[in-house]
């Protein structure tokens, strides 16, 4: 919905290197960017290495300089307030279903004013495994009373589409933060979009 993964990329990097001395250089750091804050620590550093206590200290220091950062420049992908509303003037049932944790995604949809679209948010602290395993999506579809094959992904990110793919559900790929070449392994993939004012996008209301 957002385009913000710089500003986590920098929020993570700083505290990484200047508080926790990883010695990691911002590809290094990308590239361990997926799931709990706890799961990115647990990769780099080691399971166990922090108390549960400093997980949550260096969360919260993390989640806090993120949003400092985005505030000025928060708002949604080109095309998507559109698409929202139309989806919703369809009838169409949504749900959020991200790795984030609930501070950052009501920093979002409070601040962007658009919770009420949705009948659903899963967040990381109601998983027990992060994506690419399908918890996150099937819980959503579960609160939504929707059959897995019957619901339709947005990813930015291919441990996203393969946690959809895992799930059994079709996915649109938005390419803010990957090329096409990097989704090339996943087969349930039905369009790829820059922004949500690609025209393919309206058979799904057809």
């Amino acid at each position: 919905m957002i385009d913000d993964m710089e500003y986590h990329l920098t929020a993570w990097h700083n505290i990484l290197n200047e508080d926790l001395q990883a010695g990691l250089s911002r590809e290094e750091v990308r590239s361990h960017m997926y799931g709990k804050n706890e799961e990115l620590l647990d990769r780099i550093f080691g399971k166990g290495h922090f108390t549960q206590e400093q997980v949550l200290e260096i969360s919260k220091v993390k989640e806090n300089s993120y949003q400092q950062a985005f505030r000025p420049y928060l708002q949604l992908i080109a095309g998507l307030p559109a698409f929202l509303k139309k989806a919703d003037e369809h009838h169409i049932k949504m749900a959020i279903g991200s790795a984030a944790i609930p501070f950052n995604i009501d920093f979002i949809l409070d601040n962007l004013s658009i919770r009420h679209y949705f009948q659903a948010i899963v967040s990381a602290d109601d998983v027990t495994i992060s994506k690419p395993h399908p918890e996150t999506f099937l819980k959503a579809a579960q609160l939504l009373g929707t059959a897995a094959p019957g619901c339709l992904v947005f990813e930015d990110a291919p441990k996203g589409v393969e946690a959809a793919l895992n799930a059994g559900m079709r996915c649109v790929v938005l390419t803010t933060m990957h090329d096409k070449e990097e989704f090339r392994d996943y087969p349930n993939i039905v369009h790829f979009v820059e922004d949500y004012t690609d025209v393919s996008l309206e058979e799904l209301f057809s």
